[in-house]
């Protein structure tokens, strides 16, 4: 068993490494935990995925998927956004339509 803790750990380290290591543009999990919670102040259950996420210099663009359980409706709702991270804070946001064929609106600067 304790053979099998210090392979997750390990593995858990190495794949956690490279976000971690690029800390510096601040804790991204809690930038994008706070959108989202921002984003959908009526879900009773939520959680994203990061799908690619792309660095320029102190800029960060995150693709990311989030599903959303509201309070009223049933089936839980995907999105996708794009978010813009500057210097660890989230400058701007773009809403990607999931259907195909879709025009994406403009984005919104927060």
């Amino acid at each position: 068993m304790k053979h099998r803790w210090t392979a997750t750990a390990t593995l858990c380290f190495f794949l956690f490494m490279p976000l971690h290591a690029q800390a510096s543009t601040g804790d991204v999990s809690s930038i994008i935990e706070t959108f989202v919670l921002g984003q959908f102040p009526q879900s009773s259950a939520h959680y994203w995925v990061i799908t690619e996420t792309q660095w320029h210099g102190d800029e960060m663009v995150v693709d990311l998927h989030t599903i959303v359980t509201e309070r009223q409706l049933a089936e839980p709702k995907l999105s996708h956004f794009l978010l813009l991270i500057v210097a660890g804070e989230l400058k701007a946001i773009q809403m990607v339509p999931l259907d195909p064929g879709t025009e994406c609106r403009p984005e919104k600067d927060t």
